[in-house]
């Protein structure tokens, strides 16, 4: 029986996080659960609406770049 999908946190609302409770940094200190930045997560609640839609695509990117993640 196939594993249900995740819902897609980056087509969630851009003022929420798009953490998928799977918080493992890479060498480049990237989320290998989210694609964020560590710098995004530790600066997340500061961030504009602005600042999170751009987070949010940037981390799509990385985690399409890593072929994994939550979807």
């Amino acid at each position: 029986m196939p594993m249900p999908l995740r819902p897609d946190p980056f087509k969630s609302n851009p003022t929420q996080s798009p953490c998928v409770r799977n918080c493992c940094l890479n060498g480049d200190d990237v989320c290998v659960g989210c694609g964020r930045t560590l710098e995004d997560i530790r600066h997340w609640t500061a961030f504009t609406p602005e600042q999170r839609t751009q987070a949010l695509k940037a981390a799509k990117k990385r985690v399409e770049a890593f072929g994994s993640g939550p979807f």
